[in-house]
């Protein structure tokens, strides 16, 4: 009798032993279902010898209940699972599970329901109706797609509908994808472009599992270079996975995508329907899909020909999972690539510390662009020192930078200010009793939201209406709101200039794809004259009539004992002024700062960017920190503050004292109280050819903490809260 061992999708049990049923064929990647106790669970059939199991007599075994109508997980994806689950020290069912879209949407789809205009014409034609049926001739689709094709409300599609215009058609949800083609347009290049170019597609056509750091300045063109990769990935019949770090950035990207290769590609994304994910998945897992453009949980989707991995924006810190499987795409990636025997392309224009390290040895293959596109040039960036030129009391906007934006004002230009903080103040507090308002969940301060009305935790998602009255004294008029986010430079920038016609951009007002191409189209309208955003409009944004960047708090990103903190500012800063100046019009860059003397700042003013990186890599080097050492997290936590404690005090006490290997802590984590539980952490610093990884889990496997404690392992931390 034949016996499989299954992978399960249940974390805590591991994989077991079934045996296969007469006539039923099932090689390793089979994606089962099987029985667990009195119900049946999912899982896929794994490689002989693999994975650990408990060995049960064939007569003990039970059969194997169903086999899904998908084809088998490749052996190139199965053995990433198992080299992140290795790597990351996570169970290999948690990794398993990002490869699939979930028990419901396996196998075949059923019929959804599309409309298309049918000749009659209704008897009550609105404007609204009439900009539809004008833009609808010759199209078919739901009515979403329909409405946004005719740029109408979804409302206005089903009057048309319900007035007999539109007939129904059943289709089937899993209908293939219009095929792009890499010769839709043509592309003019420099040649800086064209030899990077080249090189990239002649790895695509040779399968080369090679590595490349794509870097090039902001607006050189990279993406239209790492496009070439793509074109010889279609012309192979090949796969082409882009990796993208914001959902925000999706519809956009889809949009450059589509003028360049004539269709739109495939989304894969947290905000995608159900339909459209069942749809999506299983044209990736059959090679129908071509272009695949995705966040982070797109890296372990089941290509059938996978020809290129393109990761745009390397360096941003978002690919990094930072819950769960606690993962980095962008090394992920590069091991994905190895594993399917294709290039990577790792492209920024401010790479990752780690990313140039690996060029510098060989490892990745260096291209490097060092002029804009079209003639364009770099801003010019100049300092605002806020000791010696501070905004007036109660504002933020020093007035040099408000001189600067009433000159674009008065040309007709665009301005963007950058301020890393959402809402409208981090800290409220009572100026009559001092009272804090603090979130009861988190060991972190409320912060103010005023467009929404509410006070809001930016680590647990709480929130409560804004108080009229201190909670603590009761008395009214006296809450304080302390420190700057982008709402309130929002309302200074009103102030100022009542005339002017503002954006704010934020994760709380472009929460979706859609939301980000409504903006996108309205700067592009000139519509909008000042945006005032987050990190959300450091990339990816290219915006001709943009010739001001004002960075309000040029310090902010330096505060704090996280060892990327200088990198991380560097790259947030060159990123936002590179928005500055990306066509014919000239760009200026003005850094408010309280701390001009910082390397970090000079570097960025006097444009030096191999100065900061040398000096930024001894620095590292010096301290045996990545990417020459190695760092583990093990956080350690309880809804009881003293069991939290106490399990940490026990971790820390049977920690392996090996040369090369050093735990530090435990100590309260700097955010001690995170959704409710109590938090201590452990960092473990290990030489480069300490194997890690085997050491710790040797360390925790066989410990045993209380049923209300949690420890998690985070294998080359970004985040030291």
């Amino acid at each position: 009798m034949n016996r499989v061992r299954v992978l399960l999708f249940n974390s805590a049990i591991g994989p077991l032993d079934y045996s296969v049923p007469a006539g039923m064929e099932l090689p390793a990647g089979s994606v089962v279902q099987v029985p667990l106790g009195p119900r049946r669970i999912d899982g896929i059939v794994w490689d002989a010898g693999a994975l650990d199991a408990t060995e049960v007599e064939a007569s003990r075994l039970r059969p194997v209940a169903a086999r899904h109508d998908i084809p088998p997980l490749s052996a190139p994806l199965r053995r990433l699972i198992d080299w992140t689950a290795d790597y990351y020290l996570a169970p290999p069912a948690a990794v398993a599970r990002m490869a699939l879209p979930g028990g419901s949407l396996l196998g075949p789809g059923r019929a959804i329901t599309e409309y298309r205009l049918n000749g009659s014409v209704p008897v009550r034609m609105t404007p609204q109706r009439q900009k539809a049926y004008d833009a609808l001739e010759g199209a078919q689709a739901t009515v979403r797609e329909l409405a946004a094709l005719a740029e109408v409300s979804e409302g206005v599609i089903r009057s048309l509908v319900q007035s007999g215009a539109f007939e129904a058609v059943e289709v089937p949800v899993d209908r293939p994808y219009p095929r792009p083609d890499p010769d839709h347009i043509t592309p003019v290049l420099n040649d800086e472009q064209r030899e990077a170019a080249t090189r990239l597609a002649q790895a695509v056509a040779a399968a080369e599992p090679t590595p490349f750091l794509l870097d090039g300045v902001t607006g050189s063109g990279k993406t239209e270079v790492y496009f070439e990769a793509v074109a010889q990935a279609l012309r192979q019949g090949k796969q082409t996975l882009l990796l993208l770090p914001e959902i925000a950035l999706t519809q956009p990207f889809l949009t450059r995508i589509e003028k360049r290769f004539g269709t739109t590609p495939v989304a894969w994304h947290s905000g995608l329907k159900q339909t459209e994910r069942r749809r999506a998945w299983n044209a990736i897992i059959t090679g129908d899909a071509r272009i695949i453009v995705g966040a982070r949980s797109a890296l372990f989707l089941p290509y059938a020909n996978l020809g290129v991995i393109i990761v745009d924006e390397a360096h941003e810190t978002s690919f990094k999972q930072e819950d769960g499987v606690r993962y980095n795409a962008r090394d992920v990636a590069v091991m994905r690539g190895r594993f399917e025997g294709c290039p990577v392309v790792l492209s920024s224009a401010t790479p990752a510390l780690e990313s140039r390290v690996m060029a510098e040895a060989g490892r990745y293959e260096a291209l490097t662009l060092t002029h804009r596109y079209g003639g364009a040039q770099l801003p010019r960036i100049a300092l605002i020192d806020l000791t010696e030129n501070p905004p007036p009391r109660g504002q933020w906007i020093a007035p040099p930078l408000i001189e600067a934006m009433r000159e674009r004002l008065e040309r007709g230009e665009q301005t963007l200010l950058f301020l890393n903080r959402r809402g409208y103040a981090p800290l409220t507090l009572c100026r009559n009793c001092g009272h804090r308002f603090k979130c009861p969940n988190c060991s972190a301060w409320m912060v103010d939201h005023r467009l929404s009305g509410r006070l809001a935790c930016h680590h647990c998602g709480h929130a409560e209406p804004s108080p009229s009255a201190c909670p603590e004294c009761g008395e009214s008029d006296c809450l304080v709101a302390c420190g700057p986010g982008v709402e309130r430079i929002a309302d200074e920038v009103a102030a100022v200039f009542p005339q002017a016609r503002r954006a704010i951009v934020t994760s709380d007002t472009i929460w979706s794809p859609e939301k980000a191409a409504e903006f996108v189209a309205a700067v592009e309208a000139r519509a909008i004259d000042i945006i005032i955003g987050t990190q959300l409009v450091t990339k990816g944004y290219h915006f001709p009539d943009l010739t001001l960047v004002g960075v309000i708090d040029a310090d902010i990103g330096l505060e704090g004992g996280d060892l990327r903190a200088g990198e991380r500012t560097f790259q947030q800063i060159a990123q936002v002024s590179g928005r500055a100046g990306r066509a014919a019009k000239p760009g200026e860059v003005f850094l408010q700062t309280r701390h001009p003397d910082a390397p970090v700042i000079d570097a960025l003013v006097q444009g030096d960017r191999e100065a900061f990186y040398a000096a930024e890599t001894q620095a590292r080097r010096d301290a045996n920190v990545p990417p020459f050492g190695r760092l583990a997290a093990i956080i350690i936590s309880s809804e009881d503050h003293d069991e939290a404690r106490d399990a940490a005090r026990q971790t820390g006490a049977s920690a392996p004292e090996l040369d090369g290997f050093a735990v530090y802590g435990p100590a309260p984590a700097p955010l001690s109280l995170l959704r409710g539980r109590h938090r201590f952490r452990l960092l473990v610093h290990a030489r480069r050819n300490v194997e890690m990884q085997r050491i710790i889990r040797q360390w925790l496997d066989p410990m045993r903490w209380p049923p209300g404690v949690r420890v998690a392992v985070d294998v080359d931390p970004y985040s030291f809260v």
